[in-house]
């Protein structure tokens, strides 16, 4: 069963107003594991709302960054995970290259549209 990777800030995680509930409302629906994935450091982590989330949490505290192909192969290695065997959705277009650059099925989520129903045909076509 896929992993569904999870873009923390700006997608799972909404600045000032916290946990988006009806993307988590979609995502519980799925018995898949879920990983939310940032770059935030600890300071980061409290001020964008990173604590205590319903799903496990991976961040290199920018080092690298996550427009930097090898977050996602740092990532996959600490998980023991294979690229065919996760999806990741991503609001920035150079993290999205990133991943796609190293093997891992990636969709641009659009953070200001917050379509849901396209998300939920991503992962339904994919999973």
């Amino acid at each position: 069963m896929k992993t569904i990777l999870v873009d923390a800030v700006n997608t799972f995680v909404i600045e000032n107003q916290g946990i988006f509930r009806e993307m988590q409302n979609l995502l519980d629906k799925y018995p898949n594991r879920k990983i939310i994935l940032t770059n935030a450091n600890d300071e980061q982590m409290k001020k964008f709302g990173l604590i205590d989330l319903p799903y496990e949490l991976f961040t290199l505290k920018h080092n690298p960054d996550k427009t930097n192909p090898k977050y996602f192969e740092k990532f996959l290695k600490d998980f023991s995970l294979d690229r065919n065997d996760v999806l990741y959705f991503e609001h920035n277009e150079e993290a999205v290259k990133s991943a796609k650059l190293v093997g891992i099925n990636t969709y641009h989520y659009n953070k200001d549209h917050k379509d849901l129903n396209s998300l939920k045909d991503f992962l339904d076509q994919n999973l």
